[in-house]
């Protein structure tokens, strides 16, 4: 019976010893903000005689990406998806996404992001509302996403409405699936800032220029 008794302790021990280390299991943290190409950056016009300011409304994404835990598809066409606990964004989904389209909208146009405060005086500033309408990511196959957007300046009426589909192919490894939705990213900022500079060269167009 001593035996018995002992051998359960010896194996509940072990298991503990193994949930303990699952548990401990360090989570891999990822970022969309990716470094602006000196090619890709515009000269500041903050101190210029018409500086150019950005503000960034919060993003509008699906339900099941507001949250840090990277969620990807299962490959073939399936319909199941897979929220990936130890891979998980550096902030929650939306926060991130919106922090790299701002960044890079506003490098590459030279702007100042006051999306969190920091506008001077009166001058106006560019209001960009985006919504993330997919985000599609499969390991060792693509990501892709769709993105609207519109744009309005707080000094004027109109509103340019835009869209945008991107894809990026991705190969094995959640790095790759987070360096494919960086790539994305970043496209996308990139497409952002040409609408943003097509309208302020055409005060009447209403249609986008991406």
């Amino acid at each position: 019976m001593k035996k018995n008794h002992i051998a359960s302790v010896a194996a509940t021990a072990a298991l503990l010893a193994v949930l303990a280390g699952c548990a401990s299991k360090p989570d891999n943290y990822y970022t969309l903000a990716s470094p602006l190409a000196v090619a890709d950056a515009a000269p500041s016009t903050v101190g210029g005689a018409a500086p150019l300011y950005i503000e960034l409304a919060p993003v509008a994404v699906p339900e099941r990406f507001a949250r840090p835990q990277m969620v990807v598809r299962q490959p073939n066409g399936s319909v199941q998806v897979e929220v990936l606990e130890q891979h998980r964004w550096a902030s929650s989904f939306e926060n991130e996404l919106r922090d790299a389209l701002a960044s890079g909208i506003a490098g590459r146009l030279g702007a100042l992001d006051v999306t969190r405060g920091g506008k001077q005086g009166s001058q106006p500033v560019w209001r960009i509302a985006v919504q993330l309408r997919q985000f599609d990511a499969v390991e060792g196959g693509r990501v892709d996403a769709g993105f609207s957007w519109t744009l309005r300046r707080s000094d004027e009426a109109r509103t340019v409405v835009c869209q945008l589909n991107l894809g990026e192919a991705v190969g094995g490894g959640m790095d790759a699936v987070a360096q494919g939705a960086q790539r994305v990213t970043a496209a996308a900022a990139a497409a952002m800032a040409r609408s943003v500079s097509a309208a302020r060269a055409n005060p009447s167009a209403t249609a986008c220029v991406t």
